[in-house]
C-alpha cells in the first residue's frame, strides 16, 4: 500500500466532512419522522456537528482497535431513511464495524436483516406510554442541567414534557427570571445552551427551544397546587436534597396533579435508591418515592456490578476524589460539617461518603464488603472512584481490562460504563460524558487477586443522564435498542 501524500490526506478529509454535512439531515430526519435515535457506540448523532460526527467515528478506533469512517456509515444511514422503520435506538457505529467486516455491499439488504424487528414501521407497540409531565423542584446545579437534557430530548418520541420548575421567591420578578434564564443559558462548567432561551415576565415563563417552561415561586410544596397550570399526573424531580425520607418528599404527593416524586439525592428510610441500569428493574407501579442515589453511587455500582459478576468480590475500599460543590465554602467560615468549612478552592478537604454503604442498597450481595472515604478537591466538575478490590479468582491487568471494555461496548451495562485507554487524559476531558463512569485502562492495576481501577465521572452530567434513563423508565418511555448487545 502506497503512502497518502498530503493531499490526498486532505482531500480524504474534505470528501468526509462532506459525508457528513449530508448526513446530518437524513439523521435529523429519522429522528423526527420515524422517532429513531442514530448512535454511535452510544454517542448521540443527532444534533451534532459534522467535526462532532466526525470525531466520533475516529473515537471507535480506540475502542474496537477498527478504524470507521463516514464512508462506512454513510450509506447505512442513508439506507435508514429508505427503509420506513419503527421507533428505536440504532447504533449506526455498531452496524457500521459489522457491515465493513463483511465487505460492504447492499446496503439495504445488510439493514433488513439487522434491523428486521422495525423494518417497514415494525414494532410500533414500544412500550412507550403517554406524555408524561415534570416538574423541577429547585434549579441549582442538578436541576438545571436536567432541563438541558430534557429540553434536549423532547420529540422523538422522548414524551417527557417539562412543564415547571419550581423556585423560591425572590422579590422582584422579573429579574429573578432574568437572572434564572441567564444560569440556564451560560454555564462555566457545560458551556452556552445548544438553543435559545426567551423570558416572559408576564405569564412567568422560560421559553427554550420551543419548549414553554412555567416558573412557580413557592416557599413549599404545600403552596402549589399544579393543576392551575395545566399540569396533571406529574413527576416532580426534588433537586433541593432538603427531604430525603417518606414524610418529607411525600408532602409532593399531596399537592393536587402529582403523581410521583424523584430524589436527586440518596433517600433514607424505606426510599428505594435507585441505580438505572442495576436495579431499576425492583421500580414497582405502586411506587410513588424514588431514590436515584448519589452521583458516586452511580458511578461506581455498574463497575463493582461487572467486576463481581465475573470475578467476585470478597471485600475492598472506595476512595472517592470528588469536585467541590455548593455545600462547600469559598473561604474559611462555620460549617457544621467537619472540615467543609475550609475554603473549598484553596485546599483538600478529607471527608466521609455514603456511597460505599449505600452500594449495598442497590448490589445487596456487597452488602458489608466496602468502606469508603472522599477527598474534595478544588475543582468545580468531574470527580473520580478509586476502587481497591480483593477478588475471588486472579487476573491480570489485560483481561481485566478487556473484559471492562467489552461490558462497555456490548453489554446491558454499556449506558453506564464508558472505558478510555489514554495515557493523556485528566479530569476536563471528561465534562458532559454521559456515563455513569468512565474506566480509566491506563490505570489499572491487577495481580493475582488484587486489583485497583480507576473511574472518572462527570458528577452533575453524567448523573443527571441516570435521572433521566429513570424517569424515563417510570414514565414508560422505552425503545428497542439495536443492534443487540451480545454480552
Amino acid at each position: 500500500m502506497s503512502q497518502q501524500t498530503p493531499d490526498t490526506v486532505f482531500q480524504e478529509w474534505h470528501d468526509n466532512q462532506a459525508l457528513a454535512e449530508q448526513m446530518i439531515p437524513m439523521i435529523g430526519s429519522l429522528y423526527r419522522h420515524n422517532n429513531v435515535v442514530t448512535t454511535l457506540y452510544g454517542r448521540s448523532l443527532f444534533n451534532r456537528s459534522v467535526i462532532r460526527i466526525l470525531k466520533d467515528h475516529r473515537f471507535v478506533r480506540k475502542i474496537e482497535g477498527t478504524e470507521l469512517s463516514v464512508q462506512d456509515t454513510f450509506p447505512l444511514v442513508k439506507a435508514m431513511t429508505e427503509l420506513n422503520l419503527g421507533p428505536a435506538h440504532v447504533d449506526v457505529g455498531k452496524l457500521g464495524v459489522a457491515y465493513k467486516k463483511q465487505g460492504g455491499g447492499d446496503a439495504v439488504a445488510f439493514l433488513r436483516r439487522e434491523l428486521a424487528e422495525i423494518v417497514d414501521g415494525h414494532c410500533a407497540d414500544t412500550g412507550n406510554g403517554e406524555p408524561k409531565d415534570v416538574v423541577l423542584y429547585g434549579f441549582g446545579r442538578i436541576g438545571r442541567i436536567l432541563a438541558r437534557v430534557l429540553v434536549e430530548k423532547a420529540g422523538g418520541g422522548n414524551l417527557l414534557r417539562l412543564r415547571a420548575i419550581v423556585v423560591r421567591g425572590r422579590g422582584d420578578i422579573a429579574k429573578d427570571l432574568e437572572k434564572r434564564a441567564s444560569l440556564l443559558r451560560r454555564d462555566s462548567v457545560h458551556g452556552p445552551f445548544d438553543g435559545t432561551i426567551s423570558v416572559d415576565p408576564e405569564a412567568r415563563t422560560l421559553t427554550a427551544n420551543g419548549n414553554v417552561i412555567k416558573v412557580i415561586y413557592a416557599d413549599s410544596p404545600s403552596e402549589i397546587d399544579y393543576t392551575d397550570y395545566g399540569i396533571d399526573n406529574a413527576v416532580v424531580v426534588d433537586n433541593t436534597g432538603i427531604w430525603r425520607d417518606e414524610d418529607g418528599l411525600g408532602q409532593h404527593l399531596a399537592c393536587k396533579g402529582v403523581a410521583k416524586a424523584l430524589l436527586t439525592a440518596p433517600g433514607k428510610g424505606d426510599v428505594k435508591n435507585i441505580v438505572y441500569g442495576i436495579n431499576h428493574q425492583d421500580i414497582n407501579a405502586d411506587d410513588r418515592i424514588i431514590s436515584a442515589a448519589s452521583c458516586t453511587t452511580n458511578a461506581i455500582v455498574p463497575a463493582l456490578k461487572a467486576l463481581n459478576d465475573e470475578y467476585g468480590i470478597v471485600h475492598g475500599h472506595v476512595e472517592t476524589v470528588h469536585s467541590y460543590t455548593n455545600d462547600q465554602n469559598l473561604i474559611d467560615n462555620y460549617h457544621k460539617g467537619d472540615r467543609r468549612g475550609r475554603s473549598a478552592p484553596l485546599n483538600m478537604v478529607l471527608t466521609e461518603t455514603g456511597a460505599a454503604k449505600a452500594v449495598a442498597k442497590a448490589l445487596p450481595e456487597l452488602g458489608g464488603k466496602l468502606t469508603g472515604n472522599a477527598i474534595r478537591v478544588p475543582t468545580p466538575n468531574v470527580s473520580m472512584a478509586i476502587l481497591n478490590l480483593t477478588l475471588e479468582r486472579e487476573t491480570d491487568v489485560e483481561s481485566l481490562n478487556d473484559y471492562l471494555r467489552r461490558m462497555s461496548i456490548d453489554s446491558q451495562y454499556q449506558k453506564q460504563i464508558d472505558y478510555v485507554d489514554s495515557p493523556e487524559v485528566v479530569s476536563t476531558d471528561f465534562v458532559g460524558n454521559r456515563h455513569a463512569g468512565i474506566v480509566d485502562a491506563q490505570a489499572t492495576i491487577a495481580n493475582g487477586k488484587h486489583a485497583v481501577l480507576y473511574v472518572w465521572y462527570d458528577n452533575e452530567f453524567g448523573y443527571s443522564c441516570q435521572v433521566i434513563r429513570i424517569l424515563q423508565h417510570i414514565s414508560n418511555v422505552a425503545f428497542r435498542k439495536l443492534p443487540h448487545a451480545q454480552g
